[in-house]
């Protein structure tokens, strides 16, 4: 089973009591593209030390910061996870806002490999992404029929995996827009932007005198990854200590972004016509709880 929502919307929270009041029998996957990071600890809202002695997590510091990660990676770290939990008879309960993550998992998408060296190459001819189009267009017209011939990410993308893996990109599962049967059940905890804007900013403020910027500063002395870099929060206060940007400026930012995810995050979740939304989180708990009460919960294969 699985409990989705935005940032701030307190899926965490509900998710570690829910764990803390099975005794053991709930074990939580993360699904978040930044907490598998060593030492981003504060500003990814990870579950303290303490928590984790209550409550079995997985899929945390998984590597250094410094470190590229892909959702490829995460997929397969995750199955690895899922497996050794249900090995011992216990049930996973993924929880997370990273959307994309989830899907690789609870949908178990066909997700093509990174080709660096045919990507170098593609880029290294200096192609204008009308000419890259065509060749895309003769090797795979069914993905050059899926995308705009001027979007030159997704046109270099599809000709990496084309040449690189030797199938073409469209032969890779229907895609990010196709919703199939539900293999896991998927609780969504609803809550209203205006009450998410006060709790983020909030919660923002609570980080900064928890010591955020002081991690920041010392994850940047340790070296980070540009994905690692990109994570809200922590690439408005590298401004700071890089550009010498006004803290005040930056933390505003910060915040700003924050509430700007957290529409995309909604965005994301409700074009999945799966997903079970609540308001209430103890009418989320509830049907959580019927859940995992039933065979429903779990993976069909």
């Amino acid at each position: 089973m699985a409990l989705v929502g935005t940032t701030a919307s307190g899926k965490s929270a509900l998710a570690h009591q829910l764990a803390l009041e099975s005794d053991g029998a709930i074990e939580i996957l993360s699904v978040d593209s930044m907490t598998v990071y060593r030492g981003m600890d504060i500003g990814t809202a990870k579950a303290t030390t303490d928590q984790r002695t209550q409550v079995n997590y997985h899929l945390l510091d998984l590597i250094e910061p410094s470190q590229e990660f892909t959702v490829s990676q995460f997929q397969y770290e995750a199955r690895q996870a899922q497996e050794l939990v249900w090995a011992l008879g216990g049930c996973v309960l993924y929880v997370g806002g990273t959307g994309l993550y989830g899907r690789a998992v609870i949908d178990d998408l066909d997700i093509p490999g990174q080709f660096h060296e045919v990507r170098a190459e593609l880029e290294a001819r200096g192609d204008d992404v009308g000419r890259m189009y065509e060749e895309l267009s003769r090797l795979d017209p069914v993905a050059a029929s899926r995308m705009e011939p001027s979007n030159s990410r997704r046109v270099l993308r599809a000709l990496e995996v084309t040449l690189g893996s030797g199938r073409p990109f469209s032969s890779y599962g229907a895609g990010l827009r196709h919703y199939g049967d539900p293999r896991v059940i998927q609780i969504g905890l609803n809550c209203s932007f205006d009450v998410l804007d006060v709790r983020i900013a909030r919660r923002f403020e609570a980080w900064m005198e928890e010591g955020l910027l002081e991690e920041v500063a010392l994850l940047r002395e340790r070296g980070m990854s540009r994905t690692a870099r990109q994570a809200v929060g922590y690439r408005e206060l590298l401004r700071h200590i890089e550009e010498g940007v006004e803290l005040e400026k930056c933390v505003e930012d910060a915040i700003t972004q924050s509430r700007r995810l957290a529409r995309r995050q909604r965005s994301w979740f409700q074009r999945d016509p799966r997903v079970e939304w609540f308001e209430d989180p103890s009418d989320a708990a509830k049907r959580l709880g019927e859940v995992l009460s039933s065979p429903d919960g779990f993976v069909r294969n």
